[in-house]
């Protein structure tokens, strides 16, 4: 949970994710087991030293969430700012801010309210793309800006954070590396943090179109909060997600991961998951797919995607429940340790047919 909040508190926005790399560069710093690389457009990628040749399993977050970029003061006391990633324009009009100029300790916070936004347009919503800003000082150009929803916090069984897609994802993929330093895996474990993904993916197209961190050989997992589904509730468990708004995944590693998930609950009973298709949104295992790497995901219901509570029409801290992240860690072990056992195919699932089906072929010639 330390993780979860330290994360979650850090501001970001796509392009603007310095605060998180700092943050990340500071974990490895103090896991010598650990190793950081990084490619040439600032994707970071952690590995866990390992002599296996076993394909490498790949957990994979975005370190970016829907946010402001400084640039330039207009006027006295004015910013404007690019608005990076996809919120309805009437929930950012006059919206309380907060941006955060680099200090020597961390960030020294500006607080602030829009006052101008000009419209742009995506997937048939109206969104903003720059925004005017009444501020109390300067702020540098770069800096990033977030609502102003709070840090991260605990209230009863959920966290809520101004952030929690995805920086909550990725506190659960570094949660996963304490544990397997405890005890590691068979198989090579790594973790991929990508810039930019509520821009369109643009950090992951960008590691995949130069793979300098990434093999073809690797099996991704992409990890997501995603919108809650009325099928796919807050406090059911985790979530294998089957596919999102634009494809379906890897239907092989989809399997094996369900049948891994099976296996825990029945060794854990505080472990609970679910299996769903999640359309509320893209995610980068689309990205990974089509591009032709094994890809599949896994993800925790979030509540105000992307800062809006649409049931109060308002903007929102977002929030995930603590025991499905809890088990989304949980599965992340899991599966790294339980990684060796995978084969391509469907081995699994057709020799369960297979035994089915000779049982009762016989039938077939009455």
């Amino acid at each position: 949970m330390k993780i979860l909040q330290s994360l979650c508190s850090i501001p970001t926005a796509p392009f603007a994710e310095g605060f998180v790399v700092r943050f990340v560069e500071e974990f490895v710093k103090t896991r010598p087991k650990l190793r950081l690389r990084r490619d040439g457009v600032g994707n970071l990628l952690i590995e866990m030293r390992s002599q296996s040749r076993l394909p490498r399993w790949v957990f994979t977050a975005h370190m970016d969430h829907p946010g402001m970029v400084a640039g330039r003061m207009v006027e006295k006391g004015v910013l404007e700012a690019d608005f990076r990633g996809w919120v309805q324009i009437d929930y950012v009009k006059g919206a309380k801010v907060r941006f955060f100029n680099s200090a020597a300790k961390g960030w020294e916070e500006v607080p602030g309210r829009v006052i101008e936004t000009t419209a742009d347009e995506y997937d048939k919503l109206t969104v903003p793309s720059k925004v005017r800003v009444r501020v109390s000082k300067p702020v540098a150009a770069g800096a990033p800006g977030m609502f102003d929803l709070g840090e991260g916090r605990v209230r009863g069984k959920r966290f809520y954070s101004r952030c929690c897609d995805d920086l909550a994802g990725a506190a659960g993929a570094l949660a996963m590396l304490d544990e397997l330093l405890r005890r590691p895996a068979k198989s090579p474990v790594a973790v991929l943090l990508t810039r930019a993904e509520e821009e369109g993916f643009i950090g992951a197209v960008a590691a995949v179109k130069r793979p300098v961190l990434l093999r073809k050989t690797d099996r991704v997992i992409a990890i997501e909060t995603s919108a809650e589904q009325p099928h796919a509730p807050q406090g059911a468990g985790a979530i294998i997600r089957i596919g999102d708004k634009s494809s379906v995944f890897n239907s092989s590693l989809s399997y094996f991961m369900t049948h891994q998930a099976e296996a825990l609950a029945k060794k854990d009973s505080t472990f609970r998951f679910q299996r769903a298709l999640m359309p509320g949104g893209t995610c980068e295992a689309t990205v990974y797919d089509i591009y032709g790497y094994m890809a599949v995901s896994i993800c925790v219901a979030l509540g105000n995607y992307h800062n809006m509570d649409r049931a109060k029409k308002r903007l929102g801290a977002e929030y995930v429940d603590i025991s499905d992240w809890k088990n989304m860690v949980k599965l992340f072990v899991h599966l790294a340790r339980m990684g060796h056992e995978y084969e391509p195919g469907h081995r699994l699932l057709k020799d369960r047919i297979e035994k089915r089906f000779k049982r009762l072929a016989p039938l077939l010639n009455r």
